[in-house]
């Protein structure tokens, strides 16, 4: 319940921040138009009557504003802008009327706050998307260099591509076969860049795996890499990317990464659609391609060998219990001809509820 006397809504942006405040015992209502300093921000809070509580949109200028507040005994919140209630006909936009329309809801209590991550939480969560954009960037490489291929004839016949005998392929077979001299040049470039993001990859995954080792996510990716599909890599991004799982269930951390289906549901009618695509795009990017790994026939090989053996002994049976569920999952989708995609869409959303039943799992 809302128990300050003032509620102060912020429009933060890059250059200014809106600032509104609403006193509940007056009713007066304080405006002004600060500069993105916390200290600029902190001050004018203070000079209002207290005790205060503000809110702000989560966005792209961080949590470093919620840090201070904090700090300084201010209580703040950071609203999650797609479960912002905002009144239908409501034409008229601007940043002093959003930062009003702020204070308001939070005096209401109605804000949803997002969860606050750490300085460290924060830091691992910057270096996995910085690897994630890496991967994005080698992807677009790769295929800028194939389909520049591709244009003058030249296709790969010796099996999977981007592998050793591939890259031997594109050096002696493949460029020799450029006679234009603009066209072998934009060939050496576009083949730079793809050894320039596959080094920087390998950086990033090295940093990523030392970070991981004696962390405090370190127990909880363990434990999650006693699934298929879910290497120190992607349990360690899984981690950063959710933060405190006790927030979920196993019903519903699927809707949280947008994994369950939209409806649009009146009276005895009920329509199904396509997947939310809600939440964390990062977290549910990985669930997908993972849950792809749990259609082959289930083998416990070495590699899953090796994680088992630095997970304790329940997460290890409750890695194989699921292991063994959604392999099942996959067979049956495949009697039933489901397309592949939908399929595998349905495991990746049953994959996050095994996935939160060990990260909260006590060692």
């Amino acid at each position: 319940m809302f128990t300050e006397r003032t509620s102060v809504g912020l429009d933060v942006h890059a250059r200014s921040v809106a600032a509104a405040a609403i006193d509940s015992v007056t009713g007066e209502v304080f405006q002004a138009r600060l500069t993105p300093s916390y200290e600029h921000i902190r001050s004018w809070v203070a000079d209002l009557p207290g005790p205060a509580a503000a809110v702000y949109e989560a966005g792209p200028t961080g949590f470093g504003l919620y840090r201070a507040l904090t700090e300084s005994g201010i209580r703040c919140e950071v609203a999650a802008p797609s479960k912002l209630q905002k009144p239908s006909g409501d034409r008229i936009k601007t940043d002093a009327r959003d930062a009003l329309h702020l204070a308001r809801l939070l005096r209401l209590d109605e804000i949803c706050a997002v969860s606050i991550p750490s300085v460290d939480q924060e830091a691992a969560r910057d270096l996995v998307r910085a690897r994630e954009d890496c991967r994005g960037d080698l992807m677009r490489a790769r295929h800028r260099l194939s389909k520049l291929l591709l244009r003058h004839g030249i296709v790969y016949y010796g099996g999977a591509a981007w592998t050793g005998a591939h890259d031997r392929w594109l050096r002696t077979d493949a460029a020799p076969q450029l006679t234009s001299p603009a066209t072998r040049m934009a060939f050496d470039a576009d083949y730079d860049h793809v050894l320039t993001m596959q080094a920087r990859r390998g950086r990033l995954d090295t940093a990523i795996e030392g970070m991981e080792t004696g962390s405090e996510f370190t127990p909880t990716v363990r434990r999650m890499c006693c699934l298929r599909g879910v290497s120190t890599l992607t349990g360690f991004a899984l981690a950063v990317e959710i933060g405190d799982w006790n927030r979920f269930t196993g019903n519903t951390i699927g809707s949280y990464v947008g994994l369950v289906p939209s409806e649009h549901s009146s009276g005895s009618s009920r329509a199904q659609g396509s997947i939310t695509k809600t939440g964390n795009t990062h977290a549910r990017r990985l669930l997908v391609e993972a849950a792809w790994h749990h259609r082959p026939r289930y083998h416990v090989g070495a590699v899953m060998r090796s994680r088992w053996d630095q997970a304790p002994a329940a997460a290890r049976a409750r890695g194989d219990e699921g292991n063994r569920r959604l392999h099942d999952r996959w067979v049956r989708f495949l009697e039933r001809r489901k397309r592949s995609t939908v399929a595998n869409v349905a495991i990746a959303r049953e994959l996050a509820g095994w996935c939160w039943s060990l990260a909260v799992m006590n060692d």
